[in-house]
């Protein structure tokens, strides 16, 4: 039996942190495009959480690109299809079908609570081009860099540390182009995203405090811009504005990085209590991915009434946002000890 990885606790927080930065961006979300109709105050906390939460998915690839392509295990094929693809195929599969079904509850993204047959099972049959729920999106891209990371492997334990540079720069390079909506054949979802594991690759194989403070200064004037160049265009074209939201973009990757290596840094401080919950988090953070939207479908029945009980978005958002986390959890541990289910939230 193979032993397992001993866990990294930056890692772990980089995981607690990219969960929690997930379910934020969700629990928001129908307030980003209410600009002008929403007091400004409670728009300006959705889009301001909105832009500074963008880095969560690519930290997760991140993560997966600094322990999938670090490992010392000899490539067996069977292996690596049963135990590390599986791990993501089965519970895609599995959520796709759930959710399938609860969309036949749905109508114009309404929960009806009656049950349409045949809307899940054309929300199913689409499931092969289209995702049936807004975050499941992230398997679309995510299995098949699965098929890429074996090949990438004997590559990077090969090339030289000034080569794997000038990769990064070349796709930072793309992802410059892709924000400014510069065309290229080059600009394809996968070889995007495999920047992001190359890239954490990279950093989790070298000392990179002697480039923190430019890390910092970067990503910091990144968050900046996100924020107030969102606000800006908002105001200038008079409707929210995704300029600063994508994931193929430097500024995200950019913030990406630097919360890399502070957490490879500084995470190492955290002790006591707070710690043990961090790992917590990071151990079932799939789990949470892939449930907390169910949670979400009554909140947003309530016409946004919910969050009006707060007083104010500023309040409401991380509140709502820390109530999902929890409950996710929650949920999370009590489905892994259902021996069949526990294979859809490993």
């Amino acid at each position: 039996m193979t032993a397992k990885r001993p866990s990294i606790f930056y890692i772990d927080f980089l995981r607690f942190i990219a969960a929690i930065a997930v379910i934020m961006i969700h629990v928001l979300g129908p307030f980003r495009y209410l600009y002008g109709d929403i007091p400004d105050a409670d728009w300006l906390a959705a889009m301001g959480f909105n832009s500074v939460t963008r880095w969560a998915v690519p930290v997760f690839m991140l993560i997966s690109g600094a322990l999938l392509l670090s490992t010392e295990r000899t490539f067996q094929c069977e292996h690596y299809l049963s135990k590390r693809l599986s791990k993501v195929a089965i519970p895609f599969i599995g959520w796709t079908i759930i959710y399938a079904m609860v969309g036949g509850f749905m109508v114009n993204d309404v929960f009806t609570g009656e049950w349409i047959s045949s809307t899940a099972f054309e929300i199913l049959q689409k499931s092969p081009n289209e995702p049936v729920w807004y975050h499941l999106w992230f398997f679309y891209d995510f299995i098949p860099l699965y098929f890429v990371i074996p090949f990438l492997i004997p590559v990077l334990k090969k090339a030289s540390p000034e080569y794997i540079k000038l990769a990064i720069f070349a796709w930072a390079v793309l992802f410059t182009m892709h924000w400014l909506k510069v065309e290229s054949f080059l600009q394809q979802n996968l070889i995007l995203y495999t920047g992001y594991l190359v890239l954490g690759w990279y950093l989790f194989n070298r000392d990179n405090r002697s480039q923190l403070k430019a890390w910092v200064i970067a990503g910091g004037v990144m968050l900046c811009a996100n924020f107030l160049g969102s606000w800006e265009l908002a105001v200038e074209k008079g409707s929210y504005n995704s300029f600063f939201m994508g994931y193929k973009t430097l500024n995200t990757a950019v913030i990406g990085g630097m919360l890399f290596v502070l957490a490879q840094t500084y995470a190492d401080k955290i002790t006591g209590h707070f710690r043990s919950f961090v790992t917590v988090i990071s151990t079932y953070s799939l789990g949470i991915y892939l449930i907390h939207p169910l949670l979400l479908i009554p909140v947003r029945e309530l016409n946004n009434g919910f969050y009006a009980w707060f007083g104010s978005n500023w309040i409401a958002i991380p509140v709502i946002s820390l109530c999902t986390l929890v409950v996710s959890l929650l949920l999370t541990m009590l489905l892994v000890k259902v021996p069949v289910i526990r294979r859809l939230v490993p």
